[in-house]
């Protein structure tokens, strides 16, 4: 084995002595940041030989080529000591597909007691203070379960860093954190370490409050991540986050109804130009809605199903789907931002072919009428088939029948391109450290390095991310957890499959209102006949523009 050819493992990781031989020979691959993750000798050798070791002289060079040459022989029958399925660790992004996520599922173990162990020893003891959003009454058991297992595991792993929730850590809702960390930040009470959604951090980054992170010194590199999610940790060139997890969506449909309209149920539209053409088409030939719209102002799912549109056809709020963005000027006036905006009228205006709901519609209304079989498309995340599945369970009479037939005729595929790329926002959750002056407990900078290497590693990002997301550790992708989602979870492979075309909303701290306020007002200008296309893209334009021009207190 040449020294070009040696790999070290990180603490944790493990994999079988014939997959290091495999590895040995593979080049670095990935695209867009992702790459190689590791990969070395098995610790567990039954001999104990150490196999990157170079031999010293040509008797001992002679007798390794016999050994590797024995072993190549014996590769053909699976030993007792290790596992043969067991594969490399490269995470080759080039090759996202559905097929290639289920191929590299289960071929990874992970110890997560070992990694954390080089990062922080074990027996520290220290403490620090943690907020994250937890399950509600909303969440499935799975997350209660897991949310319960992954304390019971931090106190087994970290004794000496007591973490309770309700003492030294804080559950909140989605709806109430922001606002109470950013008072309890504004009071110098913010808690040490804080997991936030993916849009939220920049406010505080923007305004001093958090610390700058050095991914090393967790135990992690930026191959480990997504280019876009770590673009979403940043704030002026500096990173000041680390990823929990990521989520995409899909495109949700009605194989019945698409065969009811004439359309093959096999093939879903490969554009957005298909959607509004398949849309029309469902509308006509059933009478139910064609695509699921959604434009309500000032609530999240707006942006989270429009912008993939708006940046399919090469327009965007900013530059946010430039590579090196610099959020200065609005390319909303563009005329892909305009092409994507006249496909919304095509649809509400035109063709009359979305639910006349649309404006007020915060997407339940769109699971209610595709569970009822009166919606052709929509986009969504997996766990709606699942939540799909049991309201067909508790049906009854004909609509059990209706909600059953739907249930056996959904199809999920990616989210169509358009002429500019294929897009879905990239979101999730990440996790950063206040600054001392901003919190309520001295910075025990151990502890917090502990708890995050902790949860952000490939078990916990994959775990606490289990019913509606995915781990935002690449590594997760590789463990026996993400098999068992997969086996778990209908459609699964599909929403992960558009990772790799995942775009963050304006790393800014004005956001939020971009996307909650303009982006929609600048959809139901449109969709009301207030204003033509040109007028409102203009509009928006010059309004986001004056938002980021008049930036206070960052």
């Amino acid at each position: 084995m040449t020294e070009e050819s040696r790999f070290t493992l990180p603490l944790g990781y493990r994999m079988s002595r014939r997959s290091v031989l495999r590895t040995a020979g593979l080049a670095t691959a990935g695209l867009a940041g992702a790459s190689l993750l590791a990969a070395c000798a098995d610790e567990d050798d039954d001999d104990g030989e150490d196999v990157a070791a170079e031999p010293e002289t040509d008797d001992e060079e002679e007798e390794v080529e016999e050994e590797e040459e024995e072993e190549e022989e014996e590769e053909e029958e699976p030993d007792d000591d290790h596992d043969a399925d067991e594969e490399d660790m490269t995470v080759d992004v080039s090759q996202w597909s559905p097929e290639y996520i289920e191929e590299i599922a289960g071929t990874m173990d992970f110890d997560t007691a070992e990694f954390c162990a080089g990062i922080v020893p074990l027996d520290y003891e220290g403490s620090v203070t943690f907020s994250y959003i937890g399950p509600t009454e909303a969440s499935p058991q799975v997350t209660w379960d897991f949310d319960e297992e992954f304390w019971e595991a931090w106190a087994e792993t970290y004794p000496g860093i007591p973490l309770e929730v309700g003492d030294s850590v804080q559950s909140h809702t989605y709806g109430d954190m922001l606002d109470q960390v950013r008072t309890a930040a504004f009071g110098n009470a913010a808690p040490n370490v804080a997991r936030m959604p993916i849009l939220w951090g920049v406010e505080f980054a923007a305004r001093g409050m958090l610390e700058e992170i050095n991914l090393e010194d967790f135990g992690f590199s930026e191959s480990d991540f997504w280019p876009g999610a770590l673009q979403s940790c940043m704030w002026e060139g500096r990173l000041y986050g680390i990823p929990t997890n990521n989520e995409t969506m899909a495109l949700i449909y009605n194989k019945q109804l698409f065969e009811d309209a004439g359309l093959d149920p096999d093939a879903p539209p490969e554009t957005w130009d298909d959607v509004v053409e398949y849309s029309r088409i469902i509308s006509e030939e059933t009478g139910a809605h064609g695509f699921g719209m959604v434009a309500r102002v000032n609530h999240g799912n707006t942006p989270f199903r429009f912008m993939p549109t708006l940046w399919a056809y090469g327009g965007s709020a900013l530059d946010e789907a430039e590579d090196g963005p610099e959020y200065q000027e609005s390319l909303l006036r563009s005329d892909g931002a305009k092409a994507a905006l006249q496909a919304y009228y095509d649809m509400y205006v035109r063709d009359q072919s979305v639910p006349t709901g649309a404006l007020t519609n915060d997407n339940t209304a769109n699971t209610d009428l595709f569970i009822g079989g009166q919606l052709g498309m929509y986009i969504g995340h997996p766990a709606e088939y699942a939540a799909m599945v049991d309201r067909a369970d508790n049906a009854t009479g004909e609509e059990q029948e209706l909600a059953q037939q739907v249930v056996d005729n959904i199809g999920y595929a990616l989210i169509p391109e358009g002429p500019a790329r294929r897009a879905v926002v990239f979101g999730g959750s990440n996790v950063h450290i206040f600054k001392d002056e901003f919190s309520d407990h001295d910075l025990d900078w151990d502890a917090a390095r502990a708890l995050i290497a902790f949860q952000c590693a490939p078990e916990w990002s994959i775990k606490m991310a289990w019913a509606g997301s995915n781990p935002g550790h690449l590594g997760g992708f590789r463990t026996h957890w993400m098999q068992e989602r997969l086996d778990e979870i209908a459609f699964l492979e599909v929403a992960s499959s558009m990772l790799p075309f995942g775009i963050p909303f304006p790393v800014i701290p004005e956001a939020t209102e971009i996307m909650n306020i303009t982006i929609p007002e600048m959809l139901q200008n449109v969709l009301t006949e207030q204003m033509t296309v040109d007028e409102a893209a203009e509009q928006a334009a010059d309004e986001v523009e004056d938002i980021i021009g008049g930036r206070e207190g960052y």
